[in-house]
């Protein structure tokens, strides 16, 4: 009897002994998070600080430089350079016309700029903002060319660094500029580094869309005068405004490449002649506007003061706006004649 139990004690021992000596069933284990995936980390001195883009190496602190372009109905297709610029600046001239003015953070990647014209008062005042080094062929010397003094100002001709090709105009429309060689003239005359330099505006970041609760806006006119109309058409694909003028698309002189732009601004101000009743005098202390991209637009508040001093733009109620990175098409526009409209 006594070797039964002593048997059956050692089988429950062994039992027991290979039971513990099991290893414990794997408990199913909840996935780590993943990680959020990170952007690959952007030099900061490829900013571009005109239009809130990582677009080049070392840009972030170089002077922008800032060209009076002819915006003649007959030099409209030999215009060069647009497509390139960073902001293009128009207001109104004598005639009823509109003259633009073209700032690039970037001027010597520039093959061709122009055709090259005489300043006006507001387009220094434009340039000055930018702390950019502004060029002309020539200025209106009653009222701009004193003003000169306030800015870093190259006067274009064909004996420094402008040129003149046969494009089939008047002489007065065929001044252009190489990039480099007007960026080497400006490195050879003045500073070309800047300090603590901030965007232009407040950008989104890259790749997030801005949209504008005002509206629809696919086509925007802006009548600068009964014959002087700017229009800009969005193209949904490509997320940009193309210009054109009196139903047709000024294209560049060499390349047949159109202007578009990402974003479109138009401050309205008060407009009127000079004393001498030929010049214009544009407002620049500040007034309402609206701010357009991605098909959508809303009104705005602007505000610029000082000579020194940049363009702001802000929502009505004065609370920081915030603009889609990218090129601008800014324009300066009568509140009495050229509200702009809608479609």
């Amino acid at each position: 009897m006594l070797k039964r139990i002593t048997a059956f004690s050692l089988c429950l021992l062994l039992l027991l002994s290979a039971s513990c000596s099991k290893k414990p069933a794997e408990q199913p284990q909840e996935e780590a998070p993943k990680d959020e995936v990170q952007e690959p980390a952007k030099n900061p001195n490829s900013l571009n600080p005109l239009t809130g883009l990582y677009e080049y190496d070392g840009i972030l602190n170089v002077r922008p430089v800032a060209v009076m372009i002819n915006n003649d109905v007959r030099a409209q297709d030999v215009q060069a350079g647009l497509p390139h610029a960073d902001i293009i600046y128009e207001t109104e001239i004598e005639g009823g016309e509109t003259r633009l003015m073209a700032v690039f953070q970037d001027a010597q990647k520039v093959e061709n700029i122009g055709t090259v014209r005489s300043c006006r008062y507001a387009y220094i005042d434009l340039a000055m903002g930018h702390n950019a080094v502004y060029v002309s062929r020539g200025y209106d010397s009653i009222y701009a060319g004193p003003h000169l003094g306030g800015v870093d100002y190259i006067d274009l001709h064909e004996g420094n660094y402008g040129y003149r090709p046969d494009n089939g105009l008047a002489l007065e429309h065929t001044l252009y500029a190489k990039g480099e060689k007007l960026w080497n003239g400006v490195s050879s005359k003045f500073k070309t580094t800047l300090e603590n330099v901030k965007t232009w505006q407040t950008f989104a970041k890259e790749g997030e869309k801005v949209t504008l609760a005002g509206g629809k806006a696919d086509k925007v006119t802006v009548p600068f005068s009964g014959n002087f109309k700017s229009v800009f058409i969005y193209d949904e694909q490509t997320g940009l405004y193309e210009r054109n003028f009196k139903d047709r698309v000024p294209t560049e002189y060499l390349t047949k490449q159109s202007t578009k732009v990402k974003n479109v601004v138009v401050c309205l101000t008060k407009i009127v002649d000079y004393p001498n009743k030929i010049h214009r005098n544009i407002a620049l202390e500040g007034g309402e506007g609206y701010y357009i991209t991605n098909g959508t637009f809303q009104k705005i508040k602007w505000s610029k003061g000082e000579s020194s001093a940049s363009l702001k733009f802000t929502q009505e109620d004065g609370s920081e706006l915030v603009m889609s990175p990218g090129n601008t098409w800014v324009c300066l526009a009568s509140s009495n004649y050229s509200v702009p409209t809608f479609e």
